[in-house]
């Protein structure tokens, strides 16, 4: 695997030897000065370019990078996904390459860069040969730090994992795995996590990330919350034992969000679905 100098050298060359790219920032993770540094963060990586056009006429430029493993292209409408993209202001090539390394490559115009640059507190500058890109603080990830729930955002959380779960319920007893599955991870699952984050925030006066998909809840809840989070993943046959543990994690940290806050907790909810649950786990509805 190439090391971080490597990359950062192979980077910084191909830029530095191609008149059409006239500046090079990075933002995500390896800007990040509170997250643990590892081999595997990505290079997030934006060439400011005269014009797009000529990167995108022979796109095997990006082979001066390494042998690629596999390459995604979010804006191309190749595969549909990017159907709405400007490709004269930006395109982006997500390469994964045969050693490890992974760069997350964004080429974009002087005007697309002066609308993105600033939006972003994780962004460094690594090469500026006009002096085009503007003066910006030190790198923090302030921008990305959990944010104090409103009571609408609240009481709609904690309507939606308690409702949703009936719909769990009948999935399992029908025996129908994808919908069961699917609506407990992507819907009711989601909300636990929402409140999780709430919760972290609360312990850390909301001046921290929890990352993308709370990747990082391992960090910031207290061992035990921790351990119960982890029997809320499941497969199919031991969904009933995983949604007991959602309720469980769901219950304890929403009342303690809701004192904070002096948000009333919906305890009518948590106890008529419980009951529910329970009746139809055990086959008397």
């Amino acid at each position: 695997m190439r090391t971080e100098q490597e990359m950062f050298d192979l980077i910084l060359n191909i830029a530095k030897a191609d008149e059409r790219i006239r500046a090079v920032y990075m933002n995500g993770s390896r800007v990040n000065p509170n997250v643990k540094k590892d081999k595997y963060q990505d290079f997030d990586i934006v060439y400011v370019v005269t014009e797009t056009a000529p990167f995108l006429k022979d796109k095997s430029w990006i082979l001066n990078f390494g042998d690629i493993a596999m390459v995604q292209e979010p804006d191309s409408n190749d595969l549909g996904w990017g159907q709405s993209a400007d490709y004269s202001r930006s395109y982006c090539w997500l390469m994964l390459f045969k050693d490890g390394n992974r760069i997350d490559l964004h080429i974009q115009i002087i005007e697309a860069m002066y609308e993105k640059y600033l939006a972003d507190s994780l962004t460094i500058p690594l090469l500026d040969k006009d002096n085009i890109l503007p003066t910006i603080p030190s790198p923090n990830d302030t921008g990305y730090w959990i944010k104090k729930p409103t009571k609408t955002q609240y009481d709609s959380c904690c309507n939606e994992f308690w409702w949703c779960l009936n719909n769990v319920a009948k999935g399992i007893v029908r025996d129908q795995l994808p919908y069961a599955m699917r609506m407990y991870h992507e819907t009711v699952h989601a909300e636990l996590d929402k409140m999780l984050e709430w919760y972290i925030g609360i312990n850390t006066n909301f001046t921290v990330t929890t990352g993308m998909w709370g990747k990082y809840f391992k960090e910031y809840l207290p061992y035990e919350l921790y351990e119960l989070y982890t029997k809320t993943y499941t497969n199919f046959e031991n969904l009933w034992s995983a949604i007991f543990a959602s309720c469980e994690l769901f219950r304890t940290t929403a009342s303690f969000v809701g004192n904070y806050f002096e948000y009333e907790y919906n305890q009518s909810d948590d106890d008529n679905m419980m009951e529910y649950l329970l009746k139809m786990k055990n086959n008397e509805l």
